[in-house]
């Protein structure tokens, strides 16, 4: 039982193959950070620590949005459908986070490259029903597996650069 258990798990890249190609973007997305502008200018310091930290944040809150998106519609409409005026600030809420990150077209780029992602890879999950069925533990498998992936980026960006 236990050995076609890990067989499968093993096996699973083969079968979901998005899987790779989200672990090859946040490859990609770490290396990219790491090579960025803002980054080079505040390398060595504890701030390009926090400024990593920061991106990883971001990145696990693009997969929690896309992994749980019936969770999250859910509750934004049950709270937008409670009162006029909440749902008047989270409209302005919404459009201003939105202005912003059409302001720096570069953050925007690199959230829908990684949402894209997230979301074939979670469509691959579930067209072979292996999805766990708390989404909370679905969104902490796939964070796993990007923050991995950032993290072999962001080393193999140390390496190129050195």
């Amino acid at each position: 039982m236990r050995m076609t258990r890990l067989l499968g798990l093993l096996l699973l890249p083969v079968r979901a193959p998005l899987l790779l190609v989200l672990l090859a973007i946040s490859v990609y997305l770490g290396a990219h950070w790491s090579l960025s502008e803002a980054h080079q200018q505040l390398s060595g310091g504890w701030f390009a620590e926090v400024f990593w930290s920061i991106d990883c944040l971001h990145a696990v809150l693009v997969v929690f949005v896309c992994t749980m998106p019936e969770l999250l519609l859910q509750r934004v409409s049950s709270l937008m459908a409670a009162s006029r005026v909440i749902s008047l600030v989270f409209t302005l809420l919404i459009v201003t986070v939105g202005g912003l990150y059409l302001l720096h077209l570069n953050v925007l780029a690199n959230v829908l490259i990684l949402a894209s992602a997230v979301l074939l890879a979670r469509l691959d999950l579930v067209r072979l029903r292996l999805l766990p069925p708390p989404p909370l533990l679905s969104a902490l498998a796939l964070s796993v597996l990007v923050l991995f992936g950032s993290a072999v980026g962001r080393h193999l960006a140390g390496v190129w650069a050195a």
